[in-house]
């Protein structure tokens, strides 16, 4: 069973994407355990979404360039990212973060992420 539950939504449609905790990033990760569920409007950048959370950390084992499906936070923005593909910043089929991410979590399947617009709503909570 996956530990968290990201759900999307879209206008009408909702999409609920299942997450784990990757070790990259251990006290990062641990923040924003501790604030979950967490909620709001979303950006979109490219084949990224970014939402703002209530969580205050320094950068750890930061990077830019990262894997698809990746859930990330953006100390620098307090933001948590999620990324599925190409950015402005990236440099071919790479997603690529506009600044070095903090990653915490990875999504399996992502594909239903292609037709999302920025505005969506983004929830993250414990599975």
């Amino acid at each position: 069973m996956a530990a968290l539950s990201i759900t999307v939504t879209n206008g009408e449609e909702e999409i609920t994407l299942d997450a784990d905790w990757t070790d990259d990033a251990p006290e990062t990760r641990a923040a924003l355990a501790e604030a979950l569920p967490v909620a709001g409007e979303a950006a979109r950048w490219g084949d990224e979404l970014y939402v703002s959370v209530p969580v205050a950390t320094a950068a750890e084992n930061a990077r830019t360039v990262v894997d698809v499906g990746t859930v990330a936070y953006w100390s620098a923005g307090e933001k948590l990212c999620l990324f599925w593909g190409p950015t402005p910043a990236s440099e071919g089929d790479e997603p690529r973060a506009a600044a070095p991410v903090n990653v915490v979590a990875r999504v399996d399947d992502v594909s239903a992420l292609v037709a999302v617009e920025g505005g969506a709503r983004v929830r993250v909570e414990r599975a």
